[in-house]
């Protein structure tokens, strides 16, 4: 069987040096790199190109951004959110950014093995104190909603305007404008700002 290349992110120095040593003294896992940023992030996916990327959402450039980067230089890399964070907000927004996993700070050498381990094989792992939160929030996003408004959702959240979000999904404006006017009939909001505050409280 062909060993498990890892990389950590992390920027508490003594985090990443006990994790590491955890994960090398188990059969299969070979750690080939760490890092501190969002920056460190990508450029370790490009430069190694590792099975799985632990990354922690609070790292310098945002973990959840850096995911994004790491799936565009190294496609084949399995991202795991390996972090404090209980937010189901970081959850859902790194699993659609791409995230294989999330994970919660805490976890035992074991726990953590299976989640790589898992992730690896193809399946998505969550924690389990953070999947009934991320089952109910999901749960409780408007149902009619298609795949597009959601991703235009997604980014009226993160404070983007109609104009940035027709450049980042490459359409028009008065397509991105079509969209709103549904979103806020599906969602029951009269106005963006409040669309935004209750798809953040994943209501």
């Amino acid at each position: 069987m062909a060993a498990i290349t890892i990389a950590i992110v992390d920027d508490h120095p003594l985090f990443r040096e006990g994790v590491s040593r955890t994960l090398s003294e188990i059969k299969d896992f070979v750690v080939v790199g760490d890092g501190a940023s969002a920056d460190d992030a990508a450029a370790l996916a490009a430069s190694q190109m590792p099975d799985v990327v632990l990354l922690d959402v609070s790292v310098p450039g945002g973990g959840i951004d850096a995911i994004s980067e790491i799936v565009v230089r190294s496609p084949r890399t399995k991202i795991l959110m390996l972090t404090a964070s209980e937010d189901v907000d970081h959850l859902i927004a790194a699993l659609r950014r791409g995230a294989a996993g999330y994970v919660v700070k805490g976890v035992g050498s074991r726990g953590l093995a299976e989640a790589i381990r898992t992730i690896v094989g193809g399946s998505r792992y969550i924690s389990s104190s953070m999947r009934a939160k991320a089952e109910k929030s999901l749960l409780d996003r408007p149902a009619s909603m298609t795949r597009r408004e959601t991703e235009v959702m997604e980014l009226v959240a993160e404070g983007l305007s109609n104009k940035h979000i027709a450049r980042r999904l490459n359409l028009q404006e008065k397509t991105i404008k079509h969209h709103m006017t549904e979103i806020l009939s599906k969602i029951g909001a009269s106005n963006r700002t409040e669309a935004a505050i209750r798809w953040r409280q994943g209501t």
